[in-house]
């Protein structure tokens, strides 16, 4: 949901000059309004490899990397390779490619930077950001809580699917209520897109964060 959101943004925003999408299908196959000249979309099966990619993914200024994966009944040894495996395949070529890049990561509300919580998902999370942070470019860490879907955007993720279909309705008045628990996929979009161009103050962005970026 936020890949989406945020290459929605791209798309909108004048001062984006190409999109390139990265992933095992199109972003654009169902939605036939980001198929627009400046978004260009290249099909890699592997993830974790992106050898002979050198030549398109160089002349970059940030990488918006919201790949992931629910950790629901996975195990440590399952979703560590996916959730910190993936992340540093791409960010070390691109660290390589692109060191004046901005690197903006999707992480989660409760990431554990310690690294040694209880919580598996949270130690992983913490653990990529941690190694991030130590790679030689600009790297920001987005800790977003609940995200509200806009623009006919869904998750991939049945149970998330299922959770908008009955819950959603609430969420703009949960957003009133709460308004550092809840963010649109708009939002998000924007602030990582603003933090790309003008930077932050801190490195790690917590919901307040995200919404102070965009002053929401």
């Amino acid at each position: 949901m936020v890949g989406q959101g945020v290459l929605r943004e791209c798309l909108r925003d004048p001062e984006v000059e190409l999109a390139t999408t990265i992933g095992r299908s199109p972003a654009a196959e169902h939605c036939p309004e980001l198929r627009q000249p400046k978004l260009r979309e290249i099909i890699h099966r592997d993830l974790g490899n992106y050898a002979g990619l050198e030549s398109v993914l160089t002349g970059f200024d940030a990488c918006f990397f919201t790949l992931g994966v629910s950790s629901s009944g996975m195990k440590e040894a399952d979703y560590e390779p996916i959730t910190y495996g993936l992340t540093m395949a791409a960010a070390e070529i691109l660290c390589r490619l692109n060191p004046g890049m901005t690197f903006i990561y999707v992480s989660g509300a409760g990431t554990d930077s310690s690294e040694k919580g209880r919580v598996m998902w949270a130690r992983v999370k913490g653990r990529t950001e941690n190694a991030l942070l130590r790679l030689p470019f600009k790297a920001y860490m987005f800790r977003p809580g609940i995200i509200q879907p806009l623009d006919g955007i869904q998750s991939k993720t049945p149970a998330y699917r299922a959770f908008y279909k009955f819950g959603g309705p609430l969420l703009p008045l949960l957003g009133r209520l709460l308004p550092n628990s809840v963010v649109t996929t708009r939002q998000i979009g924007q602030a990582m897109l603003a933090v790309a161009k003008h930077g932050y103050e801190k490195r790690i962005l917590e919901m307040k964060d995200i919404r102070a970026v965009i002053g929401a």
